[in-house]
């Protein structure tokens, strides 16, 4: 039986999905959708730690800060790796989203989604940033169950269905079937990656030294996973290592291609490692369901087209790929009830908080 104020809680409650990524943190609230998108990026003040910015404008920071401010990017590879930054960031978004709806409780649920490599130690990392930035109860999700949930793809049915979630950070492969995990595949290959292939190959082929958002945006711009109809060239500026002067380099496509290449293949021989090991009755599901492509990562133009090549499947881009997982996270509180065997444990009421 429920006390008053649990009911009223519940009546009243602010429910919160969030994709805590490498890259971005998306926030959704239930009935309002996506209400934030940041970078993952908080700039600090070196001796006090304290946060300045949170998001974009942190992120408009990034290898350009003075010396007394740190711009950190408190997640690697999709796990916590500055607690306390992490933290300070939850809490300032969990904040923002509050401030967008009317809802008068101060503590809302929370539903993180976590990458499905993590330790029991990361885990723990997440559900307590998310108690001590200020939720009232928290749980855990595993990305590529959230990603398939938001994607919309039927993951309680006994038809099986597969996503492949690409983030900054890591790459989240799994099959589904009754509302269960039977493969599922982690690598920590996946956006950043890309990016840092693009600063070495600009490095040994120009002598060209770049950073890391100078190489993003050369990837959004013209980089691809298979040839393009047109392709296309773009200039590159950074500092020639062998003056150590300012110089603009002309790059193609087709050079970028090359250059992230190694990691486009080591993204497709984990999703055929995956097919490899899946029984032959959801393999014939998957031929008619196909597989589903979510996150920011697998926005690279033409990776459909050559994943579906290289695995003779159809492969599809969820809509709005990029925010599954926050959506996904959000739906979960919606229908509890039913999905709530999809959470990873570490629930707010099994925990001495």
């Amino acid at each position: 039986m429920l006390s008053p104020l649990d009911y009223f809680l519940g009546l009243f409650s602010l429910d919160i999905g969030i994709d805590l990524g490498t890259a971005n943190t998306l926030v959704s609230v239930r009935g309002k959708g996506i209400v934030i998108n940041e970078p993952s990026f908080v700039a600090i003040e070196r001796k006090t730690r304290r946060p300045i910015e949170v998001g974009s404008r942190a992120k408009e920071m990034w290898s350009k800060n003075p010396r007394d401010i740190l711009v950190v990017r408190p997640l690697r590879d999709g796990v916590i790796s500055e607690f306390e930054v992490t933290e300070a960031m939850l809490h300032h978004l969990i904040s923002k989203a509050h401030e967008q709806t009317w809802v008068p409780i101060p503590r809302p649920r929370v539903v993180v989604g976590i990458p499905s490599g993590v330790t029991e130690v990361e885990k723990r990392a997440v559900f307590d940033a998310a108690i001590s930035a200020g939720a009232r109860e928290a749980y855990l999700i595993e990305e590529p169950v959230a990603a398939a949930i938001g994607a919309g793809l039927p993951v309680q049915e006994t038809r099986g269905s597969m996503i492949v979630d690409i983030g900054g950070g890591t790459t989240e492969v799994a099959i589904f079937s009754l509302g269960g995990i039977v493969i599922s595949r982690s690598i920590r290959v996946a956006g950043d990656e890309m990016d840092e292939d693009i600063v070495q190959y600009m490095r040994t082929k120009h002598n060209l030294l770049i950073g890391e958002p100078t190489a993003e945006h050369v990837k959004i711009d013209i980089g691809s996973a298979f040839p393009l109809p047109q392709e296309q060239v773009r200039p590159v500026k950074g500092r020639n290592l062998v003056t150590g002067l300012p110089s603009q380099v002309e790059v193609s496509s087709i050079e970028i291609r090359e250059a992230i290449s190694g990691s486009v293949d080591i993204l497709i021989d984990t999703v055929k490692d995956a097919l490899d090991d899946t029984p032959p009755e959801l393999i014939a599901d998957l031929m008619e369901s196909g597989i589903c492509m979510a996150g920011g990562g697998s926005q690279l133009r033409g990776l459909t087209e050559r994943m579906s090549e290289e695995v003779n499947i159809r492969v599809w881009l969820a809509e709005d790929a990029m925010t599954c997982v926050a959506r996904g996270a959000g739906r979960v509180l919606e229908d509890y009830n039913n999905l709530r065997r999809l959470l990873v444990g570490l629930e707010r009421g099994s925990t001495h908080h």
